[in-house]
């Protein structure tokens, strides 16, 4: 377990402290949301003082540009990135995208719950950027490459194209934000991110295919 480091001024280690301000940042606002979130409450989470942020950031505003520069946009991307990569079978980007998100939820477990507060609920201080900045990344060029497959009969024609990315973001994206409550329910160590991940892709897999 890593014990929190010492506070004080910048030194050789700037960029791990910076690191762990946005590591801290990101589950502070996850927690609590980003309104409701002070530099002091980040600063204590990250183990340094308040004075510390205020050297890296600025202030708040700043850190929460940070976040999304450094953290949200470079996992859209890098989802982006692995989409373009795959064929054009809809089957076969299904199956990247699904797997791909459910690492990326699995490997930063801030970022389902942020989600939730700051881009699904209204008055969300992330809103505006899932039209500006995330969906130019993933959800319209993923809607685009489907509706080319339609337009081939490599899908079933009636699905929306663009509905479908709505349904794969939800089926994806909110288990992860409400694990917490349905492994209580079902409290079963094999119900893991692996089986929620292989339980979408079964569940997707019929409902793909064009009938003869």
């Amino acid at each position: 377990m890593n014990l929190p480091r010492s506070p004080g001024r910048p030194s050789g280690d700037s960029q791990l402290q910076r690191e762990r301000l946005l590591d801290a940042a990101a589950e502070t606002f996850a927690r609590i949301g980003i309104h409701a979130a002070s530099l002091r409450g980040i600063a204590q989470q990250a183990g340094v003082t308040p004075a510390l942020v205020n050297y890296y950031f600025g202030n708040k505003e700043r850190l929460v540009d940070a976040l999304v520069e450094e953290r949200l946009q470079p996992l859209f991307a890098g989802l982006g990135a692995r989409l373009q990569e795959a064929g054009d079978e809809p089957l076969e980007l299904v199956r990247t995208f699904v797997l791909g998100l459910s690492a990326t939820l699995a490997r930063n477990p801030w970022l389902p719950p942020l989600w939730v507060r700051e881009i699904l609920c209204e008055g969300g201080a992330l809103r505006d950027l899932l039209t500006t900045r995330f969906a130019p990344l993933v959800p319209q060029p993923l809607a685009q490459r489907f509706a080319a497959a339609q337009a081939h009969g490599r899908l079933n024609p009636d699905l929306d194209p663009r509905l479908l990315v709505v349904s794969l973001v939800g089926l994806v994206m909110l288990p992860h934000a409400a694990g917490h409550i349905w492994r209580g329910i079902f409290a079963s160590p094999e119900l893991g991110d692996e089986a929620l991940a292989r339980h979408i892709l079964v569940l997707l897999e019929r409902g793909l295919e064009v009938t003869p």
